[in-house]
C-alpha cells in the first residue's frame, strides 16, 4: 500500500527493502543466540550465515527468472530488474539448503542442530518479508469479489513497480502468509525448548511452511506462478510450481521426522 517508506530529496527508502532488511537482521540475531546456546563456534557460524544469505538471494532470483523465462526471452531488457526484485522464496530456500549440505559436511557440523536453529529464524524473517510484499504490492492476490477479507490498492507507484491491480478488491495474500509465518515462528520457538530430538524443529518448519504456501497459492493473483498444469484462470483446479515444491517439501519433512526420530532413538539405545 505504501511502496516508498521515506522519500526526501535524493534519499529514497523502499518499504519492502526496509522490512526485508529488518527481517534478515532479526533472523540473524535470533540464529546467533540459538547457536550460542548450542555451543557452536560463532566464527564458523558467521561464515555459514553470510554465504547462505548470498546463495539464497541468488537462488531466489534464478527461480524467478526460470518461472518467467518466456517473458524475459520476449523482453530481455527487463532482466536488469531482477537485481532489485526480492525473487522467489523457494528458490532461495533450495539454493541455501544445497550450500548448507556442502558447508556442513566440510566443517563436520550437525545437520539437525543447524536445522533447528534455521527453522524459527527463517519463519521470523519471512514474516517481515511478506509485510514488505504487502507494502510494495507484490505477490498480490486474485480478485476477491465481496469477501470481507478483501483489500484494495490505490498506489500508482505500487502498480508501476509490481503490476498490482488498482481499485479492485483482492485477497491480501501477503498478510495471510505473514500471519501464518508469524504463527509458525512462535510455534517453532516454543517447540525448540521442548524438542524431543534434534532436527525435529527444522522438519516441523518444512512441514508447516509447505502447508502454508500450498494453501495461500490458491489465492494468489500475480502471474509469476509457473503452472505445472492449468493456469491462473482456474486457481482451484491448477497446480503451480510453488505448490508442487510444497508437496515435495511436505513429503520430505515427514521422511525427515521419521529419520531424525529413529536416529535419536538409536543413539539413546546405544548410550544405555
Amino acid at each position: 500500500m505504501h511502496p516508498i517508506l521515506i522519500e526526501a530529496g535524493p534519499l529514497t527508502i523502499a518499504s519492502y527493502g526496509f522490512l526485508f532488511a529488518l527481517g534478515v537482521l532479526l533472523a540473524i540475531l535470533l540464529s546467533f543466540r540459538l547457536a550460542k546456546k548450542e555451543n557452536i563456534d560463532l566464527k564458523i557460524f558467521a561464515d555459514f550465515v553470510f554465504y547462505v544469505m548470498l546463495l539464497s538471494l541468488l537462488g531466489a532470483k534464478i527461480l524467478l527468472l526460470l518461472t518467467n523465462l518466456n517473458y524475459y526471452l520476449k523482453y530481455p531488457g527487463e532482466i536488469k530488474y531482477l537485481l532489485t526484485s526480492g525473487g522467489t522464496f523457494y528458490g532461495g530456500l533450495i539454493f541455501g539448503a544445497l550450500f548448507s549440505v556442502w558447508f556442513i559436511r566440510r566443517h563436520k557440523l550437525s545437520y539437525r542442530q543447524l536445522g533447528d536453529i534455521a527453522g524459527p529464524a527463517l519463519a521470523l524473517g519471512h514474516f517481515f518479508g511478506r509485510l514488505g510484499c504487502f507494502a510494495a504490492g507484490c505477490c498480490f492476490g486474485r480478485a476477491a469479489g465481496h469477501s470481507h477479507l478483501a483489500v484494495t490498492f490505490s498506489s500508482l507507484k505500487a502498480n508501476a513497480l509490481t503490476g498490482v491491480p488498482l481499485h479492485i478488491p483482492i485477497y491480501p495474500t501477503q498478510l495471510m502468509e505473514a500471519v501464518l509465518n508469524l504463527g509458525n515462528f512462535l510455534f517453532l520457538l516454543l517447540w525448540y525448548k521442548k524438542r524431543k530430538f534434534k532436527g525435529q524443529v527444522f522438519a516441523l518448519y518444512m512441514l508447516n511452511y509447505s502447508l502454508i504456501r500450498f494453501a495461500v497459492e490458491y489465492f494468489r493473483g500475480d502471474p509469476d506462478r509457473g503452472y505445472i498444469f492449468g493456469g491462473i484462470e482456474q486457481p482451484f483446479s491448477s497446480l503451480s510450481l510453488p505448490q508442487l515444491i510444497s508437496i515435495v517439501g511436505f513429503i520430505t519433512a515427514l521422511v525427515l521426522l521419521q529419520g531424525f526420530k529413529k536416529k535419536s532413538e538409536k543413539k539413546t539405545h546405544v548410550q544405555r
